[in-house]
């Protein structure tokens, strides 16, 4: 994610807004409020409405206005608390790449502001943030199999472990001592950025999921 986006204030021009997208290179902008906190979000479609709006009969525009319609606050904003998008997609800075990525397909957004547990702005990550994880190359994918999730977070020695990763694939070999560590190993390594997918070719001495070993004849 980008951990400094450009932000706004409800109190914020349109037109500074505009200028600010444009300068920046974005396509949309958070709003914080006074107390830090995320309080809506400005797109480029909130200035579509507004454009549509000018090449519609005056009336229309007018019946929109006498019947509360929601896309008239947006045609006579002045201010970018008058014009925002207030009910956000929203993610936490725990989630996943990939979960991220499917928020964004499934609620049809662009970019997804990150906000922690007391609703305060830490990043917004976009769609290209999402595409940018996948060309992590091979070698620090590999890395942090063997050091991030082998050794730091399952206690285990990584050398005896096979890790290859080729264009995001990765293949697991070698022996565990039970079948969790394995399936643990398999799906902490899925959920690495830039990790198309895992091949489990891993063994493991004892299932303790039915407490023997799968090598004791019945």
């Amino acid at each position: 994610m980008t951990t400094d986006p450009i932000g706004v204030t409800p109190d914020t021009l349109l037109k500074e807004a505009a200028r600010l997208m444009v300068g920046h290179h974005v396509s949309g902008l958070p709003v914080i409020d006074t107390s830090g906190k995320l309080a809506g979000i400005l797109t480029e479609g909130d200035f579509l409405r507004r454009e549509v709006d000018r090449d519609r009969p005056r009336r229309a525009s007018l019946l929109r206005v006498l019947f509360g319609d929601g896309e008239a606050a947006a045609t006579t904003a002045g201010t970018v608390g008058e014009a925002m998008t207030r009910n956000v997609v929203t993610i936490s800075p725990d989630a996943t790449i990939g979960e991220a990525a499917r928020v964004m397909a499934s609620r049809k957004v662009k970019r997804l502001p990150v906000v922690d547990a007391d609703g305060e702005l830490v990043g917004i990550i976009s769609r290209a943030d999402v595409v940018n994880a996948f060309t992590k190359p091979d070698d620090v994918i590999e890395d942090e199999v063997r050091e991030d999730i082998i050794r730091r977070l399952l206690f285990l020695d990584p050398d005896p472990i096979g890790v290859a990763v080729s264009d995001g694939v990765v293949v697991l070999e070698g022996e565990l001592e039970t079948r969790t560590e394995v399936e643990l190993l398999v799906e902490l390594s899925s959920r690495i950025a830039g990790v198309v997918k895992v091949e489990d070719r891993l063994t493991y001495r004892l299932d303790d999921r039915r407490g023997e070993s799968p090598y004791t004849s019945a």
